[in-house]
């Protein structure tokens, strides 16, 4: 059976340092952070008191209030999301609404939702709690309120593998395409988990970094000084088309998803296997997808986390991958400007790999001043780098033991 061809043609993001597409790819090549303390909530108490907050959100400028009040603000980061990537796609009016689908994946879903729904249970007793709370709050609604917004009747679900979530979306959208069951698919992924219990949660299991006297600087990836990783918020999704189907309606193409490869480490709940072995063997299945050799990979996206574990870890699985050439890659991780997006992060960072290739220009991983004798790639610290990449590489690891690795590839 003859696969498709899949290609990207459209691009929305919600992140820390921008509300869309253009204002965050702008920060990330000017090397801006969005780490601050945080606003939304009293911190007294907790261990880590600030995050990667998206700042001047307002579901009101594109959804009507009453659906807003009725949507998870992880939905609705997702929903202002996707509404960016279809108007940069010039998707227009769906030939076939069942050949066109949407998956969004999440790490954590609506979990404002549940702690607002839970503390009104406490106080007010069961008939306190909203009919409307569990809608909210599932995970997969996110990707349910968008196929109702632009119509999409194809496939449509989500995906939930902590961290890697979005790349599993991403992935399992291409394979819709690849075997034919789709023409167009919306994925990415959303999350919005800057709350009180999950500050609490990833703090006290001493995930997250505590620099609470510096908080501009406290996501340092690769940096001999990183104390964890810094919780962020926001939203990446992704048009993907057949590429025969985004050339026949005259769609701009940004880039081909060449291939990609998933792997589990088998290993532990939340650390990595310490060989490095899972994220190995994601690479070099992505690589076989691609049908290309190491060497034809120039930029690399890493998870990059700023986590003692992660961090070392990744550094040992590409120089497994990459032997000597691993020294001419540029590596970066645009965590240590919008935080770690959870479930969103893989989307984020797959548009960030993309423009990367699209434009010529790969962000810098800041903070990075000491540099980690077991973290000893180009990690493009010293500011953006321009390079023309013809093959890119996007990490995706998450708790569990989930790793997902997508290759990219310009287009001319």
């Amino acid at each position: 059976m003859k696969q498709n061809n899949v290609v990207v043609t459209g691009l929305g993001m919600v992140t820390a340092v921008g509300l869309d597409r253009d204002s965050t790819w702008q920060a990330l090549k000017a090397g801006r952070g969005g780490v601050a303390s945080i606003r939304s909530f009293p911190t007294e108490g907790y261990r880590t008191t600030f995050a990667a907050e998206v700042v001047g959100f307002d579901p009101d400028t594109f959804m009507d209030p009453k659906d807003a009040r009725k949507a998870d603000r992880f939905s609705q980061f997702a929903i202002k999301a996707a509404q960016e990537a279809v108007d940069h796609a010039a998707l227009g009016e769906l030939r076939d609404p069942y050949r066109a689908g949407v998956i969004i994946a999440s790490g954590i879903g609506g979990m404002l939702t549940f702690e607002e729904q839970h503390a009104r249970l406490l106080q007010r007793g069961p008939r306190g709690v909203s009919p409307m709370f569990i809608p909210m709050m599932i995970a997969d609604m996110a990707a349910g309120l968008v196929s109702i917004r632009f119509g999409m009747r194809g496939p449509n679900f989500g995906t939930i593998s902590a961290c890697a979530s979005s790349g599993h979306a991403i992935s399992t959208a291409c394979d819709q395409i690849r075997l034919g069951a789709a023409d167009v698919m919306l994925a990415g992924g959303s999350e919005a988990a800057v709350c009180p219990m999950a500050l609490a949660g990833f703090g006290n299991m001493k995930a997250l970094s505590s620099r609470n006297d510096d908080p501009a600087t406290a996501s340092r990836p690769f940096d001999r000084e990183r104390d964890g990783f810094v919780l962020g918020e926001g939203a990446g999704m992704l048009v993907l088309e057949s590429e025969d189907h985004a050339r026949a309606r005259g769609a701009a193409i940004l880039a081909r998803i060449a291939g990609y490869g998933a792997t589990a480490d088998a290993f532990h709940m939340t650390q990595p296997d310490n060989d490095g072995n899972g994220g190995q063997h994601s690479m070099l299945a992505a690589l076989k997808c691609a049908g290309i050799p190491p060497g034809a990979i120039g930029h690399i996206n890493a998870h990059g986390t700023s986590t003692p574990f992660n961090d070392k870890i990744e550094t040992l699985a590409i120089r497994k991958v990459f032997g000597a050439h691993a020294d001419r890659l540029k590596v970066n991780s645009v965590k240590s400007m919008v935080g770690h997006l959870l479930g969103a992060a893989g989307a984020v960072e797959a548009a960030a790999t993309i423009l990367a290739l699209k434009e010529g220009v790969i962000p810098p991983t800041i903070n990075l001043r000491n540099p980690d004798p077991e973290c000893d790639l180009d990690y493009c610290a010293s500011g953006a780098v321009h390079a023309q990449v013809e093959y890119a590489l996007s990490n995706s690891f998450g708790f569990g033991g989930h790793n997902v690795t997508i290759c990219f590839q310009a287009v001319p």
